[in-house]
């Protein structure tokens, strides 16, 4: 990892510190310049890639019966087609590695056009879950810390899922919730992005 790099990844982490002054550390330190990458950067690897790249991310939802339900939703990146996998108030490791399994069940059998899935480093995303998509040839990616930008099509739906109905909706339970997700999955696939990639089964 470059100094530069270091200084901006430090600099997300609200640490202060000149770039030149990261730079004069890993020198003191005896470690080379990072060597330039070969691979390509990371909007090119979007455009290029986009047909066979989905990503996912959690979001919460306060419900009016006291509780809080995570939700967990994926979305392709050519066709902007999304997926609700699942509501539940309790994300373990175990029930986000079983959503991967259901998603690669809707995929069906375009499952093998999908080759990367992006998501964060968030604890919910365990080893089975990667374990369960590499079986299927989908090589997962992490974001970096603090940097939504690199999951941005996933933060913008979520953002406009946001806007457009559970800000403007009372929530009462989660069965509630699920049903309306579930509308507004519909609405979005139907109306919203072109009728391409993937067959999307509504859950």
């Amino acid at each position: 990892m470059g100094y530069r790099r270091i200084h901006g990844e430090l600099a997300g982490l609200g640490v202060r510190v000149a770039a030149s002054t990261a730079g004069e550390i890993l020198k003191k330190a005896g470690i080379d310049p990072a060597p330039r990458r070969s691979g390509p950067a990371w909007p090119q690897f979007l455009r290029s890639e986009a047909e066979a790249i989905l990503a996912c991310d959690f979001f919460t939802v306060d419900l009016l019966n006291g509780t809080q339900a995570y939700v967990l939703a994926v979305i392709e990146h050519a066709t902007r087609r999304v997926r609700v996998l699942g509501v539940t108030q309790y994300p373990t490791g175990a029930w986000t590695a079983q959503q991967a399994r259901n998603l690669l069940m809707d995929l069906g059998e375009q499952a093998h056009r999908a080759k990367f899935l992006i998501r964060d480093r968030g604890s919910n995303f365990t080893a089975l879950f990667d374990a369960v998509l590499a079986d299927a040839g989908i090589r997962t990616v992490l974001c970096n810390i603090r940097t939504a930008r690199m999951n941005a099509i996933a933060e913008r739906w979520i953002g406009g899922c946001r806007r457009e109905l559970l800000d403007r909706t009372l929530i009462w339970n989660q069965p509630h919730l699920r049903r309306i997700l579930r509308q507004y999955q519909t609405h979005h696939n139907q109306h919203r992005v072109p009728i391409l990639g993937f067959t999307d089964r509504a859950r």
